[in-house]
């Protein structure tokens, strides 16, 4: 994995950029995953990030717990998104923001389309859907992004379990 942040960003996108990848690898370093791994594919962080996540005691947690947590997830998830993607965090506008705008990570879907999601919300959302699923949270950011295939259930109705499994021939 390289880093794809183009030089066109502003300095501002530029240090959130930074500051999310100083953070992101900053967790991946105190959960045991050297900083070089995590550089060449931060997915190798998921299971030590969803073994520590799945041990914190989440109903003792007070406010301050729950944001620090809430930053780390979304450095991390916007960071895999822009090292493993190809994403770009953009500054958008946003007037009902408190401070006008929000960093949102971008990216060209499949589909040829550029597409938006806010990490923050993603992580949001994975909160009140417990228990927290590192993966789930992931999958939910690629699919509003558009980077993976979109599911024709139709082609799936006459294939069965067995087939989508490989077991078509086991008793």
């Amino acid at each position: 994995m390289q880093n794809r942040t183009p030089d066109g960003l502003t300095a501002e996108v530029r240090d959130w950029t930074e500051g999310a990848h100083r953070n992101a690898a900053g967790l991946a370093s105190a959960l045991g995953v050297s900083p070089e791994l995590y550089a060449d594919d931060p997915l190798t962080l998921l299971p030590a990030l969803q073994n520590y996540v799945d041990r914190l005691p989440l109903n003792e947690f007070e406010q301050s717990d729950w944001i620090t947590l809430h930053t780390d997830l979304t450095s991390y998830l916007g960071d895999l998104l822009v090292r493993r993607d190809g994403a770009l965090w953009e500054k958008a506008d946003d007037p009902a923001s408190p401070a006008g705008y929000r960093y949102v990570v971008k990216a060209t879907g499949l589909d040829g389309e550029t597409h938006r999601v806010e990490p923050y919300d993603v992580v949001m959302e994975e909160f009140q859907h417990p228990p927290i699923e590192i993966a789930r949270m992931i999958a939910n950011a690629e699919a509003v992004l558009h980077r993976v295939p979109a599911l024709n259930e139709e082609s799936l109705g006459d294939v069965s379990l067995e087939e989508l499994m490989g077991d078509e021939g086991t008793p």
